[in-house]
């Protein structure tokens, strides 16, 4: 088992936030956390990468708990891209990518480190635009960018908060089907999203979280309407085509 959380609870001050969330992902797994706004999605993701410290449960990354890890162990073991932000910072693509391998040395980057900053830039497709400052480019670009230096800290599970927000449908796709290759390298995968069809396109499980609580949580058959309706309070019509599903939104459910 790669990642392992049992019994998570989060609470800010006395508000809680998340309770008694369990979760299993193995190697080379995709899980897309959903829910409606304020959920527990964003605090869920920030609890497995140390961020925030759950007040009760255990979170193992192959069987040993990241209380037992330091903060350099951690970033070897997950790499994280936040929610996208309007922030950029004066730096060349290849030196944004080249902050992951951090965790891994020294301030002075080695020659591996040089060398796989640069691999993981041609894996991504990037080499066009290595030179350029992050803040010349595209929002699809520099989404793939900020997944290469997660990349580039060669973790075992990526985690992905909201990756797709603000991109058109085709750099939502790109961004996917990126993240999507990394499950076929054996990396396991933990993203928050909000559309529905996308995940049911590319996930391989599903956790659906409503209050801060698990409402449902297994392969994409639990995207169902009654679920959907629950957690959203929306009456959807989903339809089971060859490629996956079609989850169709129709109206609203009154409280």
């Amino acid at each position: 088992m790669k990642l392992k959380i049992d019994g998570l609870q989060f609470s800010y001050n006395s508000t809680p936030v998340l309770e008694n969330v369990d979760l299993r992902l193995k190697k080379g797994e995709m899980l897309t956390i959903i829910g409606p706004n304020a959920s527990g999605k964003t605090t869920l993701l920030k609890c497995i990468n140390n961020i925030l410290k759950p007040q009760k449960g255990t979170i193992l990354i192959d069987d040993r708990s990241l209380n037992e890890m330091s903060m350099t162990e951690i970033a070897r073991e997950i790499g994280h891209v936040p929610q996208a932000g309007s922030k950029s910072f004066p730096t060349t693509v290849f030196d944004t990518v080249l902050t992951g391998r951090k965790p891994h040395g020294s301030w002075r980057p080695s020659e591996r480190d040089l060398k796989m900053v640069s691999n993981t830039i041609s894996r991504l497709g990037l080499e066009h635009i290595s030179m350029k400052n992050i803040g010349e480019i595209s929002g699809g670009q520099k989404q793939k960018v900020l997944i290469a230096r997660a990349l580039a800290q060669n973790p075992d599970v990526l985690l992905l908060d909201e990756p797709t927000s603000s991109l058109d449908l085709k750099h939502q796709l790109e961004v996917l089907d990126v993240v999507d290759q990394q499950t076929e390298n054996g990396i396991s995968v933990v993203m928050t999203m909000h559309d529905l069809n996308l995940a049911a396109r590319y996930s391989s499980k599903i956790l659906m979280l409503k209050e801060g609580k698990i409402f449902a949580a297994g392969d994409v058959d639990v995207l169902d309407p009654k679920n959907i309706e629950a957690v959203f309070g929306v009456k959807v019509d989903i339809v089971d085509r060859s490629d996956g599903l079609m989850i169709m939104p129709e109206e609203p459910i009154e409280c």
